[in-house]
């Protein structure tokens, strides 16, 4: 049986995974988590099971206790949690909007919580099919394409997981040679995330989710676990660093 876990299934991109996979005959069951019930998973009937988390050390713990007894392998998986503004947090325009407290909160969403998963998930990956994961991430966090500026926690953010990212790729092709890791940048999606900003997004370049879904999903189709790059875009492009 192949298994594809969803993290962060209430997102909009989430959401649209959940749908392309269900389709997909060469996936037998989808691991759907999210904060709170979604009707759309109803819908797919059995192949989706859905799990609640708050994201918390001991909830990420517990259903990955749980999938520990599961029958079959573990295919896909793919983490979509992100924040960027909040109605109390904007991104940063300059040094003096920096505060301790928002950061830290960007931090912990954008950068913790998806290493977390992938850290309780890991000794679950290993086995004789490959398994392609993806972690949600974004140019801005690329260091060397950074040349606008501001969005300090973002930037920093999705930069210390590219890291992290890069540090557990290492470490897998060591443990669990079957794992291909990767960051997925999506580009500009129609969503909660981006809607304050799109306005300044160029003709043609902001996305639907479901584009963005089936983007990710045929990329993933194309990469072996002995491919070194690890950081692409929507495209399929490489993102530098």
């Amino acid at each position: 049986m192949n298994i594809a876990i969803i993290i962060g299934a209430g997102s909009s991109i989430g959401g649209s995974l959940i749908n392309e996979l269900t389709q997909d005959e060469s996936v037998d069951r989808i691991v759907a988590v999210g904060r709170g019930a979604s009707p759309e998973f109803l819908e797919h009937g059995e192949k989706v099971s859905y799990l609640r988390s708050d994201y918390s050390e001991e909830s990420i713990s517990a259903i990955c206790l749980e999938l520990m007894s599961s029958k079959g392998s573990i295919t896909q998986l793919i983490i979509c949690n992100g924040i960027l503004h909040t109605d109390a947090i904007s991104p940063e325009k300059r040094l003096e909007d920096i505060s301790a407290s928002s950061m830290l909160e960007i931090l912990n969403v954008n950068t913790v919580i998806p290493l977390l998963w992938l850290a309780k998930l890991a000794p679950l990956l290993k086995s004789k099919n490959t398994c392609r994961v993806a972690i949600l991430s974004a140019r801005v966090g690329s260091i060397e394409d950074n040349r606008s500026g501001g969005w300090y926690s973002y930037r920093a953010s999705k930069a210390a997981l590219n890291m992290l990212i890069k540090t557990a790729a290492i470490e897998l092709r060591r443990r669990a040679p079957n794992v291909k890791l990767i960051a997925f940048h999506p580009g500009t999606t129609d969503t909660r995330l981006s809607k304050p900003f799109q306005r300044s997004v160029p003709e043609g370049k902001l996305f639907t989710p479901e584009f963005v879904a089936k983007a990710l999903l045929r990329l993933l189709r194309t990469l072996e676990p002995d491919t070194e790059q690890e950081f692409f875009d929507w495209d399929g492009q490489p993102v530098p660093w």
